[in-house]
């Protein structure tokens, strides 16, 4: 469902925290929505900077998601790879309101990694 510019992905209890969920996006590339320990979301491009490992199958642990091929750790908040590792992947503004995760619709629509 849509509300304007926010695309409704469903109720936050469909991810229990710790862990991620993949969105499939037609035309573009898979979403990893993310909830913290704390009950913080994120979402992101679901491919990490160096080898587009699936973000989403990850260790989650503060604000950082552990990539589960090669270890990178990427900031759920600004997508940066962490340390001295180099490289970006995409995040996609959402907000929860009453309950249920939004996203921002041009942000899905034109989440297409180079």
């Amino acid at each position: 469902m849509m509300i304007g510019d926010w695309l409704d992905i469903g109720s936050v209890d469909q991810i229990t925290p710790g862990t991620a969920r993949t969105l499939p996006v037609v035309g573009a590339d898979e979403i990893a929505v993310f909830r913290t320990q704390k009950n913080e979301f994120y979402a992101l491009v679901n491919k990490c900077p160096h080898k587009q490992g699936p973000l989403s199958q990850g260790i989650v642990h503060d604000n950082v998601v552990t990539c589960p091929l090669h270890n990178w750790n990427i900031s759920l908040k600004t997508g940066e790879a962490l340390g001295e590792d180099k490289g970006c992947v995409p995040i996609i503004p959402m907000k929860v309101d009453a309950g249920r995760m939004y996203l921002l619709r041009s942000a899905v629509v034109g989440s297409r990694a180079a």
